[in-house]
């Protein structure tokens, strides 16, 4: 069977799964729908967690971006797992203790103000899109080329499944899905890098065959050979203090992501919430320790297989010939010899390949069986899929519980809490749909935006909100605008105004680093120079750090308390 074949029947098998098991955990109450009853087991959480956690950017471009930076591209190697290790021992345990629905509903509480609580929803819609334009996108791609529809009619059918367990199901139809999701993407993530591992050095464990056989000896000097710096020489594509500045927006950014975070209010317990982490830290490590073997291999791949090939020949070859019609894959002979060269001057280099096609081209390239090049196409559908229905939750969740039920309907019954959920992901799906087709950038590029909109307004409140119970409503509020302000106005103006990299040349997927630290500043400072929380808050904190007490109930906080 052809590769179209295999893949229309590997994402039909799935796609049925998904609905099915929508179907079954589909929920009635907002407490199903908001958190999945607190009744999620820890191996199942763990399993949700890192499907929830590695999105399109982690299974498509992330090894592509490692494949073309080589050395730096290791920021997002050490961000995303590192910020992983800081959420799960820092943050977790804490924001399950505190027994909450969502980060701004945490936010709201412990700085007792519903102001507070606007702009941490505001930010957490802001995050959330920025990172939903990104699955978006990725499901996009695999149906444009592996199932040769247009692109806007693949975002639409993912926005359909999506969709269909979201609304039904909220959290606990979205775990169930994740958890069968994981399954599938480390799966289709595993069986190629297996089988170029053994084709290429005759080691058939990825990690093995990346670390101790020549091949990336033999990668450096073809590329010396053709111009490039070494693959792993080190601050060649950045500078040492924007590989600093991005590696720590993605570690704390990945600590205050509200769709990560809200996974471990689904577990029934703080210790339940510990043991979901690791687990969910060791599903992870599969895929982040085989991501570099993967990049190197398909960077091997596609020099040795396309360089100084005659370009006739190679855009008669099938799966080049796809790739052209979706504009990722281009070749243009711009020496006039007929044959396809790669050099470091985008100038003069005759081909042009997008970051996000590397990992699901690479099993054609090594011309893998077709059924493993379809698995690839399901496995990235997988996470594309996981990771938006999640961050669609936290923007219906924002907007139905945070602002709708706790300001301004309180006396809201259950079933019209459910209905305005349901609603308000229905409205996120169809904002996110216009992304998928509009995209801002590529994948991992547009999740690393998200990232540092995520450090700069959520990280620096959470951090002070558990450890300092001098901080208040004020230096929260001026923090947080202070930190998503600046972020995203550099963002803005480097990306899409041609504004130039003032802050020391510091890249816009790094510049969250500045934010943290500005709303860290501006937190701390205002906190200080305005009056204390009251008494029952800073009781509330001292419980919450308690390894034993649970913290007092804060459904109902003073009203004299509240702006």
């Amino acid at each position: 069977m052809s590769v179209e074949v295999w893949t229309t029947v590997f994402v039909i098998l799935s796609f049925i799964l998904y609905l099915y098991i929508g179907w079954q955990a589909r929920v009635k109450d907002s407490k199903g729908f908001y958190v999945a009853g607190h009744g999620v087991p820890s191996l199942a959480n763990g399993a949700a967690t890192a499907a929830d956690w590695m999105s399109a950017a982690s299974f498509m471009s992330m090894a592509g971006l490692i494949s073309f930076l080589g050395y730096d591209g290791s920021i997002y190697l050490m961000g995303w797992t590192g910020g992983y290790v800081l959420l799960a021992l820092l943050l977790a345990p804490y924001l399950r203790k505190f027994g909450k629905y969502t980060v701004p509903d945490f936010v709201g509480d412990r700085y007792y103000s519903n102001i507070a609580r606007i702009v941490a929803v505001i930010a957490a819609i802001f995050v959330s899109m920025t990172y939903v334009a990104g699955q978006m996108r990725g499901v996009g791609i695999v149906f444009s080329r592996f199932l040769q529809v247009p692109i806007e009619t693949g975002v639409i059918i993912g926005m359909v499944i999506v969709g269909f367990f979201a609304i039904l199901g909220g959290m606990k139809g979205i775990t169930w899905t994740q958890v069968a999701q994981y399954f599938v993407l480390i799966v289709a993530y595993l069986i190629p890098a297996i089988a170029l591992a053994w084709i290429l050095t005759g080691n058939p464990i990825p990690q093995l065959a990346f670390t101790f056989s020549d091949i990336s000896s033999q990668l450096n000097e073809t590329l010396v050979d053709l111009g490039f710096q070494e693959y792993t020489q080190p601050f060649v594509n950045k500078s040492m203090l924007d590989v600093l500045f991005t590696t720590l927006a993605l570690m704390v950014g990945t600590a205050g992501l509200p769709h990560v975070i809200v996974r471990f209010y689904t577990v029934p317990d703080v210790r339940s919430a510990r043991f979901s982490a690791g687990w969910a830290l060791l599903f992870i490590a599969i895929l982040y320790t085989t991501a570099p073997a993967l990049a190197m291999f398909a960077r091997y791949n596609l020099i040795n297989t396309l360089h100084n090939q005659p370009i006739v020949e190679v855009q008669k070859l099938d799966w080049v010939q796809k790739w052209e019609r979706t504009k990722l894959l281009t070749f243009e002979d711009k020496n006039n010899d007929g044959r396809v060269q790669f050099t470091p001057d985008k100038e003069t280099s005759e081909i042009k390949v997008d970051n996000d096609i590397i990992v699901l081209s690479t099993p054609e390239v090594a011309k893998l069986a077709p059924w493993m090049i379809a698995l690839v196409a399901a496995g990235a559908l997988a996470a594309a899929l996981s990771t938006a229905s999640g961050l669609l939750l936290v923007i219906s969740s924002s907007i139905a519980h945070d602002v709708y039920y706790r300001i301004i309907n309180p006396g809201a019954s259950e079933s019209l809490r459910v209905m305005v959920g349901r609603i308000m992901v229905g409205f996120a799906l169809a904002i996110a749909g216009y992304f998928g087709v509009n995209p801002p950038g590529f994948v991992a590029q547009v999740v690393a935006f998200a990232f540092g909109l995520a450090a700069a307004s959520f990280f620096p409140v959470i951090i002070l909100g558990i450890f300092d119970k001098r901080t208040n409503r004020e230096g929260a509020i001026t923090g947080m605008i202070v930190g998503l302000g600046f972020t995203l106005f550099y963002i803005v103006g480097v990306k899409f105004y041609g504004m130039t990299p003032w802050f020391f040349g510091v890249s816009p997927e790094g510049i969250g680093t500045v934010g943290m630290i500005l709303n860290f500043l501006v937190t701390f400072g205002v906190s200080r120079v305005t009056a204390p929380p009251p008494l029952e808050i800073q009781a509330l904190v001292e419980e919450l750090r308690s390894p034993i007490n649970e913290p007092p109930a804060l459904d109902e906080i003073d009203e004299e308390h509240l702006d």
